[in-house]
């Protein structure tokens, strides 16, 4: 029935008998009795007859709304369909660490929409225990953690190597020095990350070992916050070298600067996923456009 409902709306859009049969490539006499036979199965005339005119009754309007439903809801489905034939990816959920979020994702959601742009991302954030769990409890396809982890049943693949860079206003007077230590931030007015996360348990530890003591001005967990602010209250920050993209710091008129004992704080973030063969299509492109950008950066 659905195919001569499709036939049925083809006359009525061709509002021709002769037009609709050399559009369908049928006969006139085939294509009447094709209609014919649809008003003797649904029981009604979905046409009144004017000679070679026709003029669509009530339930003829009826029939057609219902016929343009099953045309859109029909079309939908094949869209849907020939995308699971071409192997291209649906949804995949991706667990990611708030700074994950903030550093590595921006870039890799771009490349990977721009692969396949019909794909669905469903994100997950928590702290690296929790995407670390996550994962290992099949809740995300894939996690983006910033340390390297040795968990059974998962896989662990290196990305990058990142590290604290001290980040000023091209103005600030530390901006001047050849050559800069960590005795230069004793006392010196920072934007530090909010207490309790790992940007700032690094950055304590780093203090406590090296006997310093900054002028703490502000506590905030999130990365465009503390950039926005540096120019503004001519403060220094610890930010991660990721982050910290020539565009970022031109447009902001920031300077990223090197300390040689902020190396100590070099961490890795890697890709995370189940090692059982479980891995959707979704998520496989997903680590295949994860490694292909990360990776072939690395080698460069």
């Amino acid at each position: 029935m659905f195919d001569d409902l499709d036939i049925f709306a083809a006359v009525v859009e061709h509002s021709s008998l002769n037009r609709a049969s050399r559009q369908l490539n049928l006969s006139q006499p085939a294509l009447s009795r094709k209609i014919s036979k649809l008003e003797e199965r649904l029981g009604v005339a979905l046409f009144n007859r004017y000679g070679k005119r026709l003029e669509l009754t009530e339930v003829g309007r009826l029939t057609y709304s219902y016929a343009l439903e099953q045309r859109q809801q029909r079309s939908k489905f094949l869209e849907a369909l020939s995308k699971y034939k071409e192997g291209e990816p649906k949804l995949v959920t991706l667990g990611a660490s708030l700074t994950s979020l903030q550093t590595t994702l921006p870039p890799l959601v771009n490349a990977y929409m721009e692969k396949y742009p019909t794909a669905e991302l469903k994100l997950i954030t928590g702290r690296t225990h929790e995407i670390v769990s996550s994962v290992s409890e099949g809740k995300s396809d894939i996690g983006l953690i910033a340390s390297s982890i040795q968990e059974p049943g998962l896989r662990c693949i290196s990305l990058f190597e990142d590290q604290l860079r001290l980040v000023v206003s091209e103005h600030h007077p530390l901006n001047q020095s050849t050559k800069l230590t960590m005795d230069d931030l004793s006392r010196l007015p920072m934007i530090l990350f909010s207490k309790g996360t790992w940007y700032r348990r690094l950055t304590d530890d780093l203090f406590q070992r090296c006997g310093i003591d900054p002028d703490v001005r502000m506590e905030i967990d999130s990365f465009e916050a503390i950039v926005r602010l540096l120019p503004t209250v001519n403060v220094a920050a610890l930010l991660p070298k990721s982050y910290l993209r020539p565009q970022l710091l031109n447009g902001g008129g920031l300077v990223s600067l090197h300390i040689k004992e902020l190396e100590q704080t070099q961490r890795t973030t890697c890709l995370i996923y189940r090692d059982d063969g479980s891995l959707s299509t979704a998520a496989r492109s997903l680590v295949q456009v994860t490694e292909e950008m990360f990776l072939t950066e690395r080698e460069k």
